[in-house]
C-alpha cells in the first residue's frame, strides 16, 4: 500500500510542469509496454484501410455510394471493434448480417440512396413497399443484395 502511494507521488512529480498531450494520455490508456513498437491506433487505422481497400476493389458499384455506406457500416462495427487485428472477418460478418436481415438490408439501400443524392446534387429515390422500383434508381434492394452477395463470395475468411 505505501509502495502505491511513493509511486503516485513519484509520478506526480514527475509530471510537475509538463504539458498534456495525447500521446501521452494513449500511452497511459496502454499501460506498461503497451506502445512496444506500434502505436494502438495504427492497428485501427491499418484495418479501416484494408477494409475500404477491399471494398472499393471488390464491389461492383459505380456511383461509389454503396461503397461508402458499407465502408462506414465495417469501420463502426461492434464486430471490428472487439478484433481491429481481423478486418477481413469484420467485413464478412457484416456482410452476412445484411444479407441475413431485411431490416438491415433496407436500410443499407436507403443509406446509399442518401449518399448518393448527396454527392450527385439531386433528390434521392427511395423505394416504396409494394411499389416497382424506380427504373433511374441505382441502388434498389435488388441491385444491393446483389453487389452484396458477390462482395461477399469475394471475401476470404481464413
Amino acid at each position: 500500500m505505501m509502495a502505491d502511494a511513493d509511486d503516485a507521488a513519484l509520478q506526480h512529480t514527475a509530471r510537475d510542469g509538463r504539458e498534456f498531450s495525447l500521446e501521452e494520455a494513449i500511452a497511459r490508456l496502454a499501460g506498461p509496454g503497451g506502445l512496444k513498437g506500434a502505436s494502438p491506433l495504427m492497428g485501427r487505422r491499418a484495418a479501416e484501410a484494408a477494409i475500404e481497400l477491399a471494398v472499393r476493389r471488390d464491389l461492383s458499384d459505380p456511383g461509389g455510394a454503396l461503397a461508402t455506406v458499407l465502408i462506414r457500416a465495417v469501420v463502426t462495427s461492434d464486430v471490428l471493434a472487439a478484433d481491429p487485428h481481423r478486418p477481413d472477418v469484420a467485413l464478412a460478418v457484416v456482410l452476412d448480417r445484411h444479407l441475413t436481415s431485411s431490416e438491415l438490408l433496407g436500410d443499407l439501400v436507403r443509406d446509399a440512396d442518401q449518399e448518393w443524392g448527396q454527392v450527385m446534387g439531386e433528390r434521392p429515390y427511395f423505394e416504396r413497399a409494394g411499389e416497382p422500383a424506380d427504373p433511374a434508381d441505382p441502388y434498389t434492394r435488388t441491385s444491393v443484395r446483389q453487389a452484396v452477395q458477390q462482395l461477399r463470395a469475394r471475401v476470404a475468411t481464413t
